[in-house]
């Protein structure tokens, strides 16, 4: 065999076992003993929501994902796991961000 062998890397995803999210940090607990901590400001809907809003999540069935359906807000292990931030656009943010406050202040 003449040249250097594929470098590819395969992600190792482990399940979801447990989601803390605090007034700065997103902490993620996964079943290989792993903890991943970001910091909430990657997730704006995350970081605008309030405690009892962050406190209530559902990790997916199959644990490879987190869903806040007060804040319509999913994350996935694979992004975690990579550093990915949000990808959401500043104009749906916006529009995200002005909903709520609408719906607070009624």
């Amino acid at each position: 065999m003449n040249g250097i062998p594929s470098a590819g890397t395969t992600l190792e995803v482990a399940r979801i076992v447990n989601v803390t999210v605090t007034d700065d940090t997103l902490s993620v607990d996964l079943e290989d003993g792993r903890t991943i901590s970001i910091p909430i400001g990657w997730y704006p809907r995350l970081a605008y929501g309030t405690s009892a809003e962050r406190a209530h999540f559902q990790i997916s069935s199959a644990g490879y994902g987190i869903h806040w359906p007060d804040l319509d807000e999913d994350i996935g292990i694979e992004g975690l796991l990579l550093g990915k931030k949000s990808t959401e656009s500043h104009t749906s943010w916006k529009r995200w961000l002005q909903r709520k406050n609408t719906c607070e202040t009624l």
